[in-house]
C-alpha cells in the first residue's frame, strides 16, 4: 500500500540530519525552482526489511555539490518493493514536488537570505549572465568561422565570468558574505531588485581583477586549439550545476 505521512495533502519535511545507509539508492528526478535558485531533486529509497522499502525526496541547490547542503522530506513512501515507490513517485505532479521543496526549506530554516543563500544566488546570476553572453553553444556544433572575432569575444567574456563563478563557489559562504560587504561598502544586493545586475557587476569586476586571467589573444589561441575542453567545462558548470 502507498502511504504518505502524515497525510497526502500535508507532507512535512524531516528535521533530522541527512544520513546515508548502505542500501540507500538515489535517482535524479529533475530540477525545481525556488526564488532565484535551482534545486536538484532526488528520489531516495532504502530497504528496511525483506518486504518493506521506504523512500523520501532530497533536494540539493544547484550551486553546491555537497550532500550537507541538501534538505529532505520525511520518509513519505512505505511500500513492499522499490519498484512500487518508483511508480508512485512518477505519479506525483510537479506542483506537489514544488510544495515538498518549499516545505523542506521552511522546516530546515533554509529559506532565509543567509551567507549560503547569498553565494548561491550570486552564482546563479553569474551562470545566467554567462549563458546569455555566449549563447547555447555547449550542446551543439560550434561555428566560429562566421563573424569569428565577434563570436570569440563573446565566448571570452563568458569564460571570464565563469572563472569568477568558479572562484565564488570555492569560497566559504560566510567569508563570501563578508567580502561582499567590503566590496560594496555595506550596500546589500537585493536579487529581486533591478539594481542586482549593477551591484553584481561591481563584485565581478573586483574579483576578476584579482584573477590571473589570460588576455584575449592568448585565450583565443588556446580556445581554438582545444574547443572541446572549453565546451566540457562550460557544460559542466552551466548544465550540470557542479564544478568541473
Amino acid at each position: 500500500m502507498h502511504r504518505l505521512s502524515p497525510t497526502h495533502g500535508d507532507v512535512k519535511a524531516s528535521s533530522r540530519p541527512l544520513t546515508t545507509t548502505l542500501s540507500e539508492r538515489r535517482r535524479s528526478v529533475g530540477f525545481l525552482g525556488h526564488g532565484a535558485d535551482s534545486w536538484a531533486c532526488f528520489l531516495v529509497t532504502f530497504q528496511v526489511t525483506d518486504v518493506t522499502w521506504h523512500g523520501f525526496f532530497s533536494f540539493r541547490p544547484s550551486y553546491s555539490e555537497h550532500r550537507s547542503d541538501e534538505v529532505r522530506t520525511a520518509n513519505i513512501f512505505v511500500e513492499a518493493s522499490e519498484a512500487e515507490i518508483h511508480e508512485k513517485a512518477r505519479s506525483l505532479g510537479r506542483p506537489l514536488l514544488q510544495g515538498l521543496l518549499d516545505s523542506a526549506l521552511h522546516t530546515n530554516g533554509r529559506a532565509d537570505h543567509g551567507p549560503t543563500h547569498l553565494r548561491g544566488q550570486f552564482r546563479t546570476l553569474l551562470n545566467a549572465n554567462s549563458r546569455e553572453i555566449a549563447g547555447e553553444w555547449t550542446d551543439g556544433d560550434l561555428d566560429v568561422s562566421r563573424d569569428q572575432l565577434e563570436r570569440l569575444r563573446s565566448l571570452y567574456e563568458s569564460y571570464r565570468i565563469d572563472q569568477v563563478c568558479h572562484l565564488v563557489s570555492l569560497i566559504d559562504p560566510e567569508d563570501f558574505g563578508h567580502a561582499i560587504d567590503l566590496i560594496l561598502e555595506g550596500e546589500r544586493i537585493d536579487f529581486r531588485a533591478k539594481d542586482r545586475v549593477q551591484f553584481a557587476r561591481i563584485v565581478v569586476d573586483h574579483i576578476e581583477a584579482l584573477l590571473p586571467l589570460p588576455d584575449f589573444e592568448a585565450w583565443a589561441r588556446d580556445f581554438l586549439s582545444h574547443p572541446e575542453a572549453y565546451r566540457l567545462y562550460a557544460h559542466t558548470l552551466h548544465r550540470e550545476g557542479r564544478l568541473p
